[in-house]
C-alpha cells in the first residue's frame, strides 16, 4: 500500500517529495496487443505516470450490458501499468470529452426526451449511478492505498466550460467515495476565471490545462486555490486533433518541449495530452459544433510524441532530454519497433448495391414522421429512410432537416446532397403524375463531444417537407453496418459507379503473420472502410486524413475482407496499403 498526500504545495508519496510527471494514453483507442509496447516508450522517455480516460459509451454499449473484455480491459490496462513500475491517474467522467463520440456518453441516453445531461437531473444522475456502481470498484481494486498503481482520481472533466452546477459535481464525488475511492480526487478545467468558478469544489483538488503560458495559466488557478496547493497542468496540449477540411495540425517539437519545460521549472506537476493518442476507430470519432458542424477525423494521432502506429518522432526525444534535465531521466530500453509492410494495390472485384440490399442488411419500421437513429434503437451508421409521394406536384423546394449527411434520390435519380452545414435548402423535387419514392440515405458523422451543442440525435429531425407540405408514412432502415458482409455481392469486371451508395469488396491474401498497415482510397471520394467485417475508419476526399491505420490485429493470416461503402463517387475500384501514414 501506498500513501499519495498533499502537504502545502507538494505531492508526497510515502512521505517523500513527489512530482506527478504523467503522460496520456487511452486503453481503448491502442489495441491490447500494443499496451505494452507503447507503455514502455512512455516510461522510457522519462514519464512516471500514466493518464486515462473510460469512455462510457464502449463500456455500455446498450443500456444494462456490460463490456470489459479485450481492448476494454480497464483492470488488465491498470495491472499492466503497476507491472511496468508506473502510476496512474484515471478519469472516469462519466463525461470525458476526448474528441470522442458524445464525449463518451452511450447514445441510449439520447432515448430519453427529458434527460438534463451534465447536472443534477434524477434521471441522469440514476444512469450515472448505475455505470459507476459497475466501473469505480475496478478503479478502486487498483488505487495506491490498496496496493495498486492510481494516485488520483477526477471528478467530471472540464465541467467548468459547460455549467455551474457544484451540487452536481459534489454528489459525482460522493459516489466516488461511496463506490470505493479514497485516494486523491481532482478537477480540471481549462485556465480561465469563467472555467474555473464553474467546474471546481473548495475540498477537491484543483488542476488547469493549457499547451503554452504556463507561468501566467497557473497564477490564475492560484487566485481561485490556496496557495498551500500543489500546482498541476492535467492537460498540456503539446498537439492538436483534426476535423475533416482543416489542415493538419501540427506544433514545432521544441516549441513543445519549451512549455513542459516552463510548466517543470514553475514547480508544477503535469500530464502530457496526448503522450500517445491512437485511433477512434470504426464511428468513434466526435464533432464540434460553433458555427457549424466540425466532424473530427479517425487518426487520434495528435501529433504526440509517440505517433498514431507507435512511432517516436523528434518531439519524443525532444521530451526526453528536457525530463532528463530535470532529473527524470529513465534507463528503461525501448522496445523493438513493431513492422509495417506495404501489401500494394488491391482490387476491388465484387459490387453490391446498398439500396437494393437494403433487406438483406436492415429490417423497416413504419413510422407516420421520420424517426431518429435512437428512436430507432441504434447508436451508429447510417439510417435510409422511404416514402412514396403523390403526383402530380410542381418543382418544390425539399426541407430536410439532416443529422449530418444525406444523399437524396428521386425513384432511382440522385436528386443531390443534404449536409448539415448547408446554410440553405438546396433541393428541389417536381412530382410526376403517377408519383415517385424519396429515398434519403443519412450518415451519422460523430456526434458533437463538446458545450451546448451535444444533444445531438442523429438522421432526420423532425418532419420533412415539400414546400410547405410535411411528408408522412415512412419507412426507416436502420444501417449500424454491423453486418455489412450480409449484403448480396458479386462478381463485376466493370465496376462503375452510377451516382448510388456502393459496397465494394476484394480479398487481402496475407502470407505468415499480418503486419501494421495503412489503408490509402486514391481517387475515392466519401465512405467508410470495413476489414473483416468491422468498420475501420471513415474517409474523406477532403482530408486532411488520406490513410486509415489498420493494426496488425485487425488482420489475420490468409484471407482478409476488405469491404468500402463509397458514397459518392470513385475513379478506379482499387486501393492501396501502404507502410507509412498521410495525415495532411
Amino acid at each position: 500500500m501506498s500513501e499519495f498526500v498533499i502537504r502545502g504545495d507538494r505531492f508526497f508519496l510515502d512521505g517523500q517529495p513527489f512530482r506527478v510527471v504523467a503522460g496520456a494514453m487511452h486503453y481503448f483507442r491502442v489495441p491490447r496487443e500494443y499496451w505494452r509496447d507503447r507503455l514502455l516508450k512512455i516510461k522510457a522517455c522519462g514519464f512516471n505516470t500514466v493518464e486515462t480516460y473510460v469512455p462510457w459509451n464502449l463500456h455500455e454499449p446498450r443500456e444494462g450490458e456490460f463490456d470489459f473484455s479485450g481492448d476494454l480491459d480497464l483492470a488488465a490496462y491498470l495491472e499492466l501499468i503497476a507491472e511496468l513500475g508506473l502510476h496512474a491517474i484515471v478519469r472516469p467522467g462519466p463525461y470525458i470529452c476526448s474528441e470522442w463520440e458524445f464525449g463518451g456518453f452511450p447514445w441510449w441516453l439520447l432515448k430519453y426526451e427529458n434527460l438534463r445531461l451534465r447536472c443534477a437531473d434524477p434521471l441522469y444522475l440514476s444512469k450515472v449511478d448505475r455505470w459507476f456502481s459497475r466501473l469505480i470498484p475496478i478503479i478502486a481494486a487498483a488505487q495506491c492505498t490498496v496496493g495498486g498503481p492510481v494516485l488520483m482520481v477526477q471528478v467530471e472533466n472540464e465541467y467548468g466550460s459547460f455549467g455551474d452546477d457544484s451540487e452536481y459535481l459534489r454528489i459525482l464525488a460522493d459516489m466516488l467515495r461511496r463506490y470505493g475511492i479514497d485516494c486523491l480526487l481532482f478537477t480540471s478545467d481549462g485556465a480561465s476565471d469563467w472555467m474555473l468558478t464553474g467546474g471546481t469544489l473548495p475540498e477537491v483538488l484543483a488542476t488547469c490545462n493549457f499547451g503554452s503560458k504556463a507561468t501566467q495559466n497557473f497564477k490564475t488557478l492560484r487566485r481561485h486555490r490556496p496557495v498551500d496547493e500543489p500546482l498541476m497542468c492535467a492537460e498540456y496540449w503539446n498537439g492538436w486533433f483534426d476535423h475533416w477540411t482543416e489542415e493538419h495540425h501540427s506544433r514545432d517539437a521544441d516549441d513543445a518541449a519549451k512549455g513542459l519545460a516552463e510548466i517543470l521549472d514553475a514547480g508544477g506537476s503535469v500530464s502530457v495530452y496526448m503522450m500517445h493518442g491512437g485511433t477512434n476507430f470504426g464511428f468513434m470519432n466526435g464533432a464540434n459544433c460553433y458555427d457549424e458542424y466540425q466532424p473530427t477525423v479517425n487518426s487520434y494521432d495528435d501529433d504526440a510524441p509517440i505517433n498514431e502506429y507507435g512511432g517516436l518522432t523528434p518531439k519524443y526525444f525532444r521530451f526526453k532530454e528536457t525530463l532528463a534535465a530535470r532529473g527524470y531521466e529513465n534507463d528503461t530500453p525501448l522496445p523493438f519497433e513493431i513492422p509495417r509492410y506495404a501489401y500494394g494495390t488491391l482490387q476491388l472485384t465484387e459490387t453490391a448495391d446498398l439500396l437494393d440490399n437494403l433487406s438483406l442488411l436492415s429490417v423497416p419500421v413504419k413510422s407516420v414522421t421520420p424517426l431518429t437513429m435512437e428512436a430507432l434503437d441504434q447508436g451508429y451508421g447510417f439510417v435510409c429512410y422511404r416514402t412514396f409521394i403523390r403526383g402530380p406536384r410542381e418543382k418544390q423546394h425539399l426541407h430536410l432537416e439532416v443529422r449530418d449527411r444525406a444523399w437524396v434520390f428521386a425513384d432511382d435519380r440522385f436528386l443531390g446532397v443534404c449536409y448539415r452545414n448547408d446554410k440553405k435548402r438546396r433541393l428541389e423535387l417536381e412530382i410526376p403524375p403517377e408519383g415517385l419514392t424519396l429515398t434519403v440515405l443519412v450518415e451519422n458523422m460523430g456526434r458533437v463531444n463538446y458545450g451546448a451543442e451535444m444533444w445531438d440525435r442523429k438522421g432526420l429531425l423532425g418532419p420533412a417537407l415539400l414546400g410547405q407540405q410535411f411528408l408522412y408514412n415512412w419507412d426507416n432502415f436502420p444501417l449500424p453496418l454491423t453486418n455489412v458482409d450480409d449484403a448480396e455481392f458479386q462478381a463485376n469486371d466493370r465496376i462503375r459507379f452510377e451516382k448510388r451508395p456502393l459496397l465494394l469488396r476484394g480479398t487481402l491474401k496475407i502470407d505468415g503473420l499480418p503486419q501494421d498497415t495503412f489503408v490509402k482510397l486514391p481517387g475515392f471520394k466519401k465512405g467508410v472502410v470495413f476489414v473483416n467485417g468491422r468498420a475501420l475508419s471513415r474517409y474523406w476526399e477532403v482530408g486532411p486524413q488520406k490513410t486509415a491505420y489498420c493494426p496488425a490485429t485487425w488482420l489475420q493470416p490468409g484471407d482478409n475482407r476488405i469491404t468500402v461503402l463509397e458514397t459518392e463517387g470513385f475513379k478506379k475500384p482499387q486501393i492501396e496499403f501502404c507502410d507509412t501514414p498521410d495525415l495532411g
